[in-house]
């Protein structure tokens, strides 16, 4: 493969013009779309779905088992989906460029399977549809993530990925509060978040223009060439390798953060199930929200202006931990609120400098979006299988303190992992 040279094509090149403020302004809008059609069916429209196809009097463990079966299946085709659409996205030519297609591709394909998801009433359907959901999620999400290494310059890369990490938040609210507030039922509230989501997504695909890759400029194509390139040896990249697991492990910390909350107000807190519990569990998220929309945005700023990326990852880690510790040792609902602006200045920290810093570990300059999947991977499956995972901790180990130490132990290892990162500050 091709790496970064001064005489590489056009598409291959390392930016070093700064992006537009429209070009930013595009690219968090598709974000803010993105993230309200994916988290507002994993935090209410899905979990509501699959709990209707479970016994009413189920235990609460059952209802996650359920779900985290469901999520996990869908887990395992974003492990397959995010490589191998990044590694075709690389290889794409075409007058719209290479990452133009999947992005409008995979909005289609996510847009539409939220539709008929909305239909289904069996537990087949509902795993089958939102497997292609999240198909199409990994596909527009690997190109889209792609366009930083194609068009970023380094030094505005925390800056632009806060504007990635920071509608994460926001999405997740204004999809909440839209299904919520509008007693949206389930097919109306999955098409509903469809619609936005091509709506957020067209302008970025029809305005910013993407470098065409020339025939002569593609790589020899084998299928073992293909599969041979999901394995990028930690030997070799050994910073490809440390960020990769500091990636995985913080992920992790933050999953079994927060995948189980609304159990752990009822069942931990002693919080009426219903109104209750969810208002509860809305203060948090709100207050989780602001700090994770101030720090992706203040933080990965200060991470450009600094020129330094891995004090800033021990740090977005470091934050979690404290956090997950506080709701191990002093389970309170105030002292939740407390820990809630402690994990969103961590996380949002960590999803803006942390995806900078993976766009500099990257070894080949032809395969930025398969390397990127490959990343990608250590965001959503730990998202997908942590429910199925901590329900399991909780149950049969040492109740929510033992998950709780454990989202903190993930979280701080995760952050020392960042250490040995020699290429990058």
């Amino acid at each position: 493969m091709r790496q970064h040279t001064s005489t590489a094509p056009a598409a291959l090149t390392e930016p070093t013009r700064l992006v537009s403020a429209g070009w930013i302004a595009l690219f968090a809008t598709a974000w803010f779309g993105i993230w309200m059609a994916q988290l507002t069916p994993v935090q209410l429209l899905l979990p509501q779905q699959v709990e209707a196809h479970v016994a009413a009097d189920a235990h609460w463990v059952d209802k996650v088992v359920a779900f985290g079966i469901i999520s996990g299946i869908a887990g395992v085709c974003a492990l397959i989906a995010y490589p191998l659409t990044g590694a075709l996205s690389d290889r794409t030519i075409g007058r719209f460029g290479r990452r133009r297609p999947w992005i409008l591709g995979g909005a289609l394909l996510f847009a539409g399977s939220l539709v008929v998801l909305g239909l289904q009433d069996t537990m087949v359907g509902i795993g089958i549809l939102w497997s292609l959901t999240i198909i199409g999620f990994c596909m527009l999400t690997s190109a889209l993530t792609a366009t930083i290494s194609d068009q970023v310059p380094v030094n505005q890369r925390g800056l632009v990925s806060g504007w990635l990490s920071a509608p994460q938040a926001v999405g997740t609210i204004a999809g909440l509060l839209l299904i919520i507030m509008l007693s949206l039922g389930q097919f109306v509230g999955y098409t509903l978040l469809a619609v936005l989501l091509a709506l957020f997504v067209l302008p970025f695909v029809l305005r910013i223009p993407d470098a065409v890759l020339e025939p002569v400029d593609r790589p020899p194509f084998t299928l073992r060439a293909l599969i041979a390139g999901f394995w990028i040896s930690p030997i070799q990249f050994p910073d490809f390798g440390w960020t990769l697991l500091s990636r995985i492990l913080v992920n992790f910390g933050n999953a079994f953060g927060t995948t189980l909350l609304l159990y752990f107000l009822q069942d931990g807190l002693g919080f009426a199930p219903g109104d209750p519990a969810q208002d509860a569990l809305l203060t948090l998220t709100l207050i989780y929200m602001v700090f994770v929309v101030l720090a992706s945005l203040g933080l990965g700023w200060l991470s450009d202006r600094l020129g330094k990326r891995k004090m800033f990852v021990f740090l977005a880690s470091a934050l979690q931990a404290v956090a997950a510790l506080m709701l191990a040792f002093v389970p309170s609902f105030d002292v939740a609120m407390v820990a809630a602006g402690f994990l969103g200045l961590g996380y949002g920290c960590f999803l803006s400098v942390d995806q900078a810093l993976a766009t500099q570990v990257l070894p080949f300059a032809a395969a930025r979006g398969k390397d990127l999947g490959i990343m990608n991977i250590a965001t959503t499956v730990p998202q997908a299988i942590a429910p199925l995972f901590g329900a399991f901790v909780v149950a049969a180990l040492v109740g929510f303190q033992g998950l709780f130490l454990l989202a903190a132990i993930a979280a701080l290892v995760g952050g020392l992992a960042v250490i040995p990162v020699r290429s990058v500050r």
